[in-house]
């Protein structure tokens, strides 16, 4: 498949391009809607450092589905709304992803198909979680993420981790960068927390919607904190 997926993140230092970011969450849908290429999109806020739920206002992520990646060139270099993006926001960065696997549904879509032009030589791992919470689990699921995702914090392996969403709370989503498949396994199966989590999500079915996808990272174009150390990062 030629269809790659980009992740972009952008971060705000000023009061007022804050304020500009979140307005642009209601503004910007409608031009992103109309992208040339584009298969599948979603502008999204992001939670507080740790796993916390609660808003960080400065940071701001848009994942895109593209045709092609020439497809995805053209909308970063030339469409006026990635100007103004870049114009506003203090740093920028955006990945270039190859699908591995993909499980599971975000609003009712399959947006990840597995790519034909994986590299067994890049041993990098990008990863996406999204899941739609019940409503009446939401104390409890809170409640539990710092323990299940404490070995997270200070990790060597792990590049960079942010968790972002649609809805506070409710719809969350999760994008971490490991420099290899050993390491992810090493926190997915050998932590004792994480497993815990899995089987209480399994058990007590707190999920109304899940998709768990795996990429390779082959290309990254901007500057972020974790992610610069990329080999194949191109600085603006």
């Amino acid at each position: 498949m030629k269809a790659i997926t980009t992740i972009t993140f952008f971060k705000y230092n000023s009061l007022i391009t804050k304020i500009w970011a979140f307005l642009m969450m209601a503004i910007a849908p409608a031009f992103l809607s109309e992208v040339k290429g584009q298969k599948f999109y979603k502008l999204m806020g992001s939670g507080r450092e740790n796993f916390n739920p609660w808003p960080d206002w400065s940071v701001y992520a848009l994942i895109q589905v593209w045709n092609t990646e020439k497809d995805a060139v053209a909308f970063f270099a030339k469409h006026r709304l990635m100007k103004v993006y870049r114009k506003r926001s203090k740093e920028q960065v955006t990945l270039y992803l190859k699908t591995l696997k993909s499980k599971g549904r975000w609003s009712g879509k399959m947006p990840f198909e597995p790519s034909t032009a994986i590299d067994p030589h890049n041993p990098y791992l990008a990863i996406i979680t999204r899941a739609t919470i019940r409503t009446r689990f939401f104390k409890r699921f809170w409640k539990y993420v710092p323990h299940s995702q404490a070995d997270l914090i200070g990790n060597k392996d792990l590049l960079y981790t942010k968790g972002i969403g649609e809805v506070p709370v409710r719809n969350m989503a999760t994008f971490s960068l490991w420099r290899n498949k050993e390491a992810l396994q090493r926190f997915a199966y050998q932590n004792t927390a994480h497993k815990q989590a899995i089987y209480l999500t399994q058990k007590l079915d707190w999920y109304k919607e899940e998709l768990f996808a795996r990429f390779q990272p082959y290309k990254a174009v901007g500057n972020w904190e974790g992610i610069s150390e990329l080999p194949f990062l191109e600085k603006i």
